[in-house]
Parts: structure tokens; sequence; C-alpha cells
């Protein structure tokens, strides 16, 4: 047989070859190899993803139903009817709020009537992968009348004439009621903090906190002098802003709330809470005329809610 000699190129070829294929294997399962070609991900969009899997995860929204007491400091009530010749303030104003009864409350459940009580919504979406961070939109359906047999101060003038004494408020003089709601409508931002329990699990105890704003949507019902606002029947003209709806978008509102929350199971909780809130009410409808006033409101409130 022939031989045919091999030149040192040829070798030299044949060295490389062998020598550079175990080092490409090793460098195609080697770390830095598998980094190179890893996707590097920052924390902003680390916490985009957490937010996204928050959003789908079950238990995102929740939902809460209770009822509510509240008490009020004493407030100014500035009145306005031009046609009457009156424009007086009533000073410091004693009220409270008008609770039913218990036997009330419970007929009220029995026949479905869940808004005849002072009752409160809350409808909320968590935010955040822990769920302790909330959007929230909340209902507070209070109720306020002056007291009667009250001696207040009163300045400004009334038929024309000035006054600076005292008035006696009774319910002919001066009857001033928001009954059908003193309506907080509000939009909070709400967090969640564990005290106690295994987490997001029956037993789990939380400390929460609110602090939001919105409207107020009363419903006026009032006597001012003998004068009887009215605004007609509750199935007509039913909101928001003309002067004989039932409902009228009146001033606005401001608040914070703190409490506790505790599963009862997995999916239903229960809650009691403390609230402090200010509302500025403007152009309150009186009869021919409009009411101005400032209140702070205290409110403790007591729901049950679940998640889904």
């Amino acid at each position: 047989m022939k031989k045919y000699p091999t030149s040192p190129a040829t070798y030299a070829l044949m060295g490389a070859i062998l020598l550079s294929t175990p080092l490409a294997v090793m460098a195609q399962g080697s770390p830095q190899a598998a980094s190179a070609n890893t996707v590097v991900r920052g924390p902003a969009e680390i916490e985009r993803e957490k937010i996204d899997r928050a959003l789908r995860d079950e238990g995102k929204w929740y939902f809460s139903w209770g009822y509510s007491r509240q008490q009020y400091a004493p407030s100014d009530i500035h009145i306005s009817q031009p046609a009457l010749g009156n424009d007086f303030t009533v000073q410091k104003a004693a009220a409270s709020d008008f609770p039913s009864s218990v036997s009330d409350t419970l007929s009220s459940l029995t026949n479905l009537d869940f808004t005849n009580p002072q009752e409160n919504v809350r409808v909320g979406k968590f935010m955040n992968a822990e769920k302790t961070f909330a959007i929230e939109f909340s209902l507070d359906h209070t109720k306020y009348n002056t007291d009667f047999g009250q001696t207040v101060g009163v300045s400004g003038s009334i038929n024309n004439q000035p006054v600076n004494g005292n008035l006696q408020l009774t319910p002919q003089n001066f009857s001033y009621a928001l009954h059908n709601g003193l309506n907080h409508i509000m939009l909070n931002a709400v967090w969640l903090h564990h005290l106690r329990g295994p987490e997001q699990q029956a037993g789990d105890l939380q400390l929460i906190s609110r602090a939001g704003a919105g409207i107020l949507l009363p419903h006026a019902d009032n006597k001012i002098l003998g004068n009887e606002n009215q605004v007609g029947p509750k199935n007509q003209n039913i909101c928001c802003f003309s002067k004989n709806d039932w409902w009228q978008v009146n001033g606005w509102t401001a608040g914070v709330e703190v409490g506790l929350r505790y599963r009862l199971y997995k999916t239903i909780y229960l809650e009691l809470t403390q609230k402090l809130a200010y509302g500025a009410l403007r152009g309150v409808p009186v009869y021919q005329g409009s009411a101005d006033q400032s209140i702070w409101m205290s409110e403790q409130v007591f729901s049950a809610g679940f998640l889904f």
C-alpha cells in the first residue's frame, strides 16, 4: 500500500480540533455561559410580577357589611334664607345619631331590609402579593340630628332684624336632621399588619388601618322657624345635584380608621374598627334656602366580610 505523507499543517489542524471540542462542550455547560444567556430582571420588574400575581390569585377582593354608632362634636350651623330675611348661625349645636332599636334591627334583617339601620359597606382589592395593601370603596350610612331641649347661641339676622341671643331647640323652631343618611362615600388606602395566628388562614389576627376621602351625600329633613323642607317622595328625583333630589352631593369628607380583623375561616372574617372623620357640608337644602356646616364624627363599626 502506498503511504501518503502527512504534512505538519495537517497534524496541527487535527490537534486544534481535538483540543477545541471538549473546551466548547465545557463552555456550553459552564455557569458563565448559562449566566450569559440569562435575562437579568431588575427590582421594578420583579415587583410588577408580584403585583400581577397578586391580582391573579384567589382572595384578591373582599367585601364586608356592618353596622355602626356615631358621636358628633358640637358644631355651628349657618342658615341662609334670603327670601325670608334670615341669615343666622346656630352656635355649638349638640347632635346625636339615630340608631335603630334591637327589635327594629332584627326585623330589618329578617325582612331583608338591610339599609334601615346605620349600615357600613366596604369593597376592596389587594394590590400586592402579600395582601397587606388594598384600595377600597366605602359607604358609611350614618344618621345625624340636633338634640331637642338644648339652649344654643344664635347670631345674625331673623326676619331682617339683628339677633344675638339664645334659642332653645324644639321640633317646631329648629329640627335639623340628616336621617336617610349623612352618607360618607370614600375611596380609601388600606394597610393590614399580621399580629398573631397562622397568616392568611383561620385564626389570623390583623391590625387594619384606613385613610381616605370622598363626598357627602345626605338627605336633609328639617324644619327651620316653623318652615319645613320638602323634597318630594323618595322614589322621585332620587339623586344627586338638583335642589329637589332626595339625596344631594352637599360637600366632602375625609377620615382615618383603625381596628382589628380576625379570620373565622380562610375566606370569612370579622372586623371591629374606630373611625374619625371630618365633613364639610355646603348647600344643604332648607325651606327657601340652604345650610352650611362642618362636622367632626367619631364612629365605631362592626362588620363581617369575605374574600373572593
